[in-house]
């Protein structure tokens, strides 16, 4: 069986052509590809030979996720996603049973977001595309969103989660906004979307939440006793009636508890502890648990291929299903 990793960032040859040469690629600096960590500045070949040593037979592509450029005005934006998808598009055919592709959209105008999904789904042939927790502070749950996700509930692609630049947590001493503001971010995704009663209108949605679906699968809980889902504030639960308001004033617009629709996403290896890997395999099922290092950048998930062959608090089974099984219900 291969094994496949789901999360891994690519950026264009053509952005850094284009940097080296005269500094700028479609009014782009040369931040934007983080070219300053060298994982960004490796060439395919160096890629598939790490991909070797590492014991990863195939990988996802992702566009550097600085290239979302959903603050640039419209026509760059939508410029910049064409030439990233292009050029996923070309890596994946010269490159078969080594890589498949995501793409990225232009998530500022709903309009021009759905027709490039359409053309990478239909005329690029990639797994799907990779956005932000938000848009310049938009959720998902927002009504401007409701065509994008008809659209994706209708042409299935893989749609995976992953922060941007433009992170909302703001703490920028110690690595935070990164270290623990990712983890806000993915949450908030997992909650507007079960909240928000997206999931309730759109049932075949294929959605991953990077970086271990973050504090999402630790939250649901939290989110259930606010509204009202927890065990002992149902009615009659042990004869106890708190005599005072112990539940919130009711906020979902969902069916279901928030817990309900945990299982509704998959979730990538990027934990970095095994405890922590159990917890999300105890809680989401592993059947929902896929193989995603973050390859190259420095957060990666070191050497992810012999770390989770090594725990032993996973069963070989269920080591075989995150590294290879699961990845059928993704590319399926």
């Amino acid at each position: 069986m291969s094994v496949i990793d789901f999360h891994a960032h690519w950026t264009p040859m053509r952005y850094r052509t284009a940097i080296a040469e005269c500094g700028n690629w479609l009014s782009l600096g040369p931040d934007v590809g983080e070219l300053y960590n060298s994982g960004f500045a490796m060439t395919l070949d160096e890629r598939i030979a790490d991909m070797d040593a590492l014991g990863v037979d195939i990988q996802v592509l992702s566009p550097t996720d600085g290239f979302y450029q959903y603050d640039n005005d419209l026509a760059t934006t939508v410029a910049v996603a064409q030439a990233c998808n292009d050029e996923i598009a070309e890596i994946v055919a010269s490159h078969p049973g080594r890589i498949l592709g995501l793409g990225t959209l232009p998530m500022q105008d709903t309009g021009a977001a759905v027709a490039e999904l359409e053309r990478v789904v239909r005329d690029l042939g990639l797994t799907g595309v990779m956005i932000g927790d938000h848009v310049n502070g938009a959720t998902y749950d927002e009504a401007r969103f409701a065509a994008f996700w008809e659209a994706a509930n209708d042409l299935r692609p893989l749609v995976f989660f992953h922060q941007g630049e433009a992170c909302r947590y703001k703490f920028d001493r110690y690595f935070l906004q990164n270290a623990i503001g990712n983890h806000v971010e993915r949450a908030t995704t997992f909650g507007v979307l079960a909240a928000g009663g997206v999931l309730d209108k759109f049932p075949d949605l294929k959605l991953l939440l990077g970086h271990g679906g973050a504090y999402a699968p630790y939250a649901a809980a939290r989110m259930d006793k606010a509204y009202g889902y927890f065990a002992e504030d149902v009615a009659g639960s042990g004869g106890y009636r708190a005599p005072y308001k112990a539940v919130p004033d009711q906020s979902s617009k969902a069916r279901l508890a928030a817990s309900a629709y945990l299982r509704r996403f998959y979730y990538d290896s990027c934990t970095y502890s095994g405890p922590m890997l159990r917890f999300l395999i105890d809680t989401v099922g592993a059947d929902r648990v896929v193989f995603g290092t973050d390859a190259p950048a420095p957060m990666l998930l070191t050497n992810g291929v012999r770390w989770i062959q090594g725990l032993d608090c996973l069963t070989d089974e269920e080591k075989k299903m995150i590294l290879s099984k699961n990845a059928a219900g993704l590319l399926g």
